[in-house]
């Protein structure tokens, strides 16, 4: 198995729009209301949407291809961090999604390796994410990957305002 960890290009906005939705949809559909699920889904992810990411110069989209399928994608946003967040030069891992018929097969490890190498091209120090409370098996892998729990923010899905737990680590760690 070849994995091929790219930039994404503006190219790929609809391959990237149909792999952000699934990936979604199979990481937290059945955790919440179909009407949250559905209004987050048309304001996030959609060719359009995609476009205009891949465009932003504070966006750097990461795409994983086995062969020519899209099977992750990982996003680091530069801006301000939230003040639990200390470290130098925090940039955010705002997005980090494998296909589920992928998971367990290395492609999440690869995958972190080129986010990190990312970040310290980008001049971070820092990586911080946010994970919803629920997702158990996201929280497990980033521990693994290096990261510590240091606060709490809101993420608004539709309605539904949720606790996501604020994760950290040095960009220089290894573990991925």
């Amino acid at each position: 198995m070849h994995i091929t960890i790219r930039p994404a290009k503006p190219m790929d906005a609809k391959a990237l729009a149909e792999l952000a939705a699934r990936t979604f949809v199979d990481t937290f559909a059945a955790d919440n209301r179909p009407e949250d699920m559905a209004a987050f889904l048309a304001a996030s992810f959609g060719p359009t949407q995609q476009a205009r990411e891949l465009a932003d110069p504070d966006l750097t989209t990461l795409l994983v291809e086995i062969g020519a399928q899209a099977v992750g994608y990982a996003q680091l946003r530069r801006g301000p961090a939230p003040p639990c967040v200390r470290g130098r030069a925090p940039i955010e891992l705002w997005r980090f999604y494998v296909a589920k018929e992928w998971h367990g097969r290395g492609v999440a490890p690869a995958l972190m390796a080129r986010v990190t190498a990312e970040a310290h091209r980008l001049g971070a120090g820092t990586l911080w994410l946010g994970v919803w409370e629920r997702n158990e098996r996201a929280k497990a892998y980033y521990r693994k990957s290096g990261f510590a729990d240091v606060g709490q923010h809101v993420f608004l899905l539709g309605t539904d305002a949720q606790t996501d737990r604020i994760l950290v680590r040095p960009v220089a760690a290894e573990g991925a």
